[in-house]
């Protein structure tokens, strides 16, 4: 499924919304900015933490062009990668019985929604994370195809950002009714045992990486 652009592009989004639908700080500025703002606010947030990882990922592109190219470190992103995927997935069915959708939201930040999603990315350390192990095993597996592998990873992982924040800040300004708590565990369940295939599945890809560099 990771050796086609089609299987990028659909794995990269199915991981992307499986992080995306985890509380955090870009969640709970989305939800105070669209009691504030309306709909619009979460798309607009997802802009600036778009723009954030544009730019990060042109870094990574172009400071690691040398580096990908060397299966040993290409094997240990991959294993490391889905170790991270796996460990997220069980993090997720431990504590999903005390997951509730808060829409009270936290306070806001200054500046405006695409500012908030900029600031609101940079202060999540599990951002860095992500990029530092999947993000830069996807940045690798994507080179394969040159700056069109790099811009279907892209594509899909930002569109299933889009899609989840667009539908939080629909659902907070029309009301609660759309997303209740059962709804939201269930989401939450399904993506959990879509972080744990695909962590396998990473694992698995680095493994055998690592195998054809030692034949």
């Amino acid at each position: 499924m990771l050796n086609t652009l089609a299987g990028i592009f659909i794995s990269s989004f199915l991981i992307a919304l499986s992080g995306a639908v985890v509380p955090g700080p870009v969640l709970s500025v989305t939800i105070t900015e669209s009691a504030k703002r309306g709909a619009w606010a979460g798309p607009l947030i997802i802009a600036g933490h778009g723009i954030l990882e544009i730019a990060l990922l042109l870094l990574l592109v172009g400071g690691f062009a040398e580096v990908i190219s060397n299966k040993l470190f290409i094997s240990v992103v991959g294993v490391l990668g889905g170790l991270y995927l796996v460990w997220m997935s069980i993090m997720l069915v431990k504590d999903i019985k005390q997951m509730t959708v808060d829409f009270h939201g936290g306070r806001t930040i200054r500046g405006g929604p695409v500012v908030a999603g900029i600031m609101t990315s940079l202060a999540n350390p599990y951002w860095i994370i992500w990029w530092a192990t999947i993000g830069l095993g996807y940045v690798i597996m994507s080179m394969r195809y040159g700056m069109m592998g790099i811009v279907i990873f892209f594509t899909g992982h930002i569109l299933a950002d889009f899609s989840w924040y667009s539908m939080i800040s629909f659902a907070v300004s029309r009301g609660k009714r759309f997303l209740n708590d059962r709804t939201y565990r269930i989401l939450i369940g399904t993506c959990a045992c879509m972080l744990f295939f695909f962590g396998v599945l990473f694992g698995l890809w680095g493994i055998r990486t690592f195998a054809v560099a030692a034949a």
